[in-house]
């Protein structure tokens, strides 16, 4: 069976609506991620009870804080069972060593991304954080810190893709967020691509949620990323 590769973004005020999405669809057809406004209302209790349910867990917390604190966040949600979990790569190397040394134990270690450049940045806002240079060479410049500190891989946009996948190769995750289809409004997102072009730029997940969750017919948007995708002859 193949592997899903849609993340679904589930980007509801509680537990209660998110699940009201989660009861209709499967595992087999998609996993899902839980961010920080869902977390911050629902707790740990939501992430086992979609355990419960087979469905594979993104818990995209984007740790970032000394080395220490971030190293034991990194244990406490690899408890819950989640698959894959984020920190920031702003917080240096040190700090993602750390994270990555306190997953070694687990025996079911979850996938350890870093969240690189936000896909609501644009270019011209980098130097406002003290960034002099151009977005795509700070996406690089990250990724390549995550890469050399030992993670599983990135999150970033799928138009920054092509370029990592050329540098990392093809074992380094890259988990994009930014997915519209042509006739979706790009919201917060600044630098977005539809799942086809994702896919084709190298992406090996994509997480989507508004263009699902607030479709007039969720499942059937979510069936048809998925007939998409299976288009491009990158599902595994």
């Amino acid at each position: 069976m193949n592997e899903p590769r849609i993340i679904v973004a589930l980007d509801y005020p509680g537990a209660q609506s998110a699940l009201q999405f989660v009861n209709r669809v499967e595992p087999r057809a998609c996993r899902l991620k839980v961010g920080q406004e869902l977390f911050t209302a629902a707790g740990p209790q939501l992430i086992e009870q979609l355990a419960q349910r087979g469905f594979d867990v993104f818990l995209d917390l984007k740790f970032h804080d000394i080395p220490h604190t971030v190293a034991q966040a990194c244990k406490a949600a690899s408890k819950l069972g989640v698959w894959m979990l984020s920190v920031h790569a702003l917080g240096g190397r040190v700090m993602l060593a750390a994270a990555r040394e306190a997953l070694q134990g687990f025996k079911q270690r979850p996938r350890l991304v870093a969240v690189t450049v936000l896909t609501s940045i644009k270019n011209e806002e980098l130097g406002e954080i003290g960034v002099s240079g151009k977005l795509n060479e700070e996406v690089r410049l990250l990724a390549g810190l995550a890469h050399d500190s030992g993670l599983d891989g990135v999150v970033c946009s799928a138009q920054e893709a092509p370029d990592l996948r050329k540098q990392f190769g093809r074992k380094f995750c890259l988990v994009t967020p930014g997915i519209r289809s042509a006739r979706v409004a790009e919201d917060d997102q600044q630098r977005v691509t539809t799942p086809r072009r994702a896919m084709e730029n190298g992406a090996d997940y994509l997480v989507i949620g508004r263009p699902i969750t607030q479709a007039q017919d969720p499942l059937k948007a979510l069936q048809e990323i998925n007939q998409e995708i299976a288009k491009t002859g990158k599902q595994k």
